[in-house]
């Protein structure tokens, strides 16, 4: 008998409103461990209030989203985001601080003493290709964009979560840097096993990373599905999508 998947994330009803507007309508999703789940669609849409909603960025109107089977509202806010890497267009880097300091941000929080602090930072560049003694000490802006953006990845893995939120964080580079990227974060998150929810409105990003894609249009979920079953869905929205890629 197959073991079931352990559920990561879940959402059950949630709402979400802002002055009475719905955002989010009635959302249920579960999220195993190991999948990249996308979360795809046109702005407005409702895909950055539900990854928001994880690391309680905010917190639902209505329902409630469960990390590791806990409430978000029963978490202490600082201990659940020490558990969840995020990631932002850009790397979302602190500019005043250098390209370790940045890595070695949540280790810092949780108290590790300096080698332990100097070996992560390192390794993490490693992983990410960038070499620490060329990089360490160099601040945002002296990097490319792809190479912040490399960074900021190296800061999401730095502590070891186990669940990554990505808020399209190749949306700003180049077509070149992004579809490396893209392919080098596939290998990564696989290799470390890690569970990551990513956000984008690009269809080719969604198919290449996915093993689910959530499909969603005012605050709904319209299809849930793998790559291959979304590429032959009937689902109108769906077929827009792929419409785009195949012109």
């Amino acid at each position: 008998m197959e073991k079931e998947s352990e559920i990561i994330v879940e959402f059950r009803d949630v709402h979400y409103t802002i002055d009475g507007a719905k955002i989010l309508d009635d959302l249920n999703l579960q999220i195993a461990r190991g999948e990249i789940l996308i979360l795809l669609g046109e702005s407005g849409c409702g895909k950055t209030t539900t990854l928001k909603l994880i690391n309680r960025l905010i917190e639902p109107t209505g329902g409630e989203v469960l990390v590791n089977g806990r409430s978000t509202t029963d978490w202490d806010t600082i201990e659940l985001r020490r558990h969840i890497g995020y990631v932002l267009q850009e790397g979302g880097l602190f500019p005043h601080f250098t390209v370790a300091e940045n890595v070695a941000l949540l280790p810092k929080l949780e108290g590790w003493d300096e080698t332990k602090k100097r070996d992560r930072t390192s390794e993490m560049l490693d992983l990410v290709g960038l070499n620490p003694d060329k990089f360490s000490d160099r601040f945002p802006h002296e990097l490319s964009g792809g190479q912040r953006q490399r960074v900021g990845v190296a800061r999401a893995l730095a502590a070891g979560p186990d669940l990554l939120l990505l808020d399209e964080p190749f949306g700003a580079l180049d077509a070149i840097t992004r579809t490396n990227l893209q392919k080098e974060f596939a290998k990564l998150v696989q290799n470390l096993g890690k569970t990551a929810v990513f956000v984008t409105h690009d269809l080719h990003e969604a198919m290449l990373l996915g093993s689910r894609i959530a499909l969603m249009d005012k605050g709904e979920i319209v299809l849930l599905e793998t790559p291959e079953n979304f590429a032959n869905s009937d689902i109108n929205l769906a077929r827009a999508y792929l419409e785009t890629i195949s012109m």
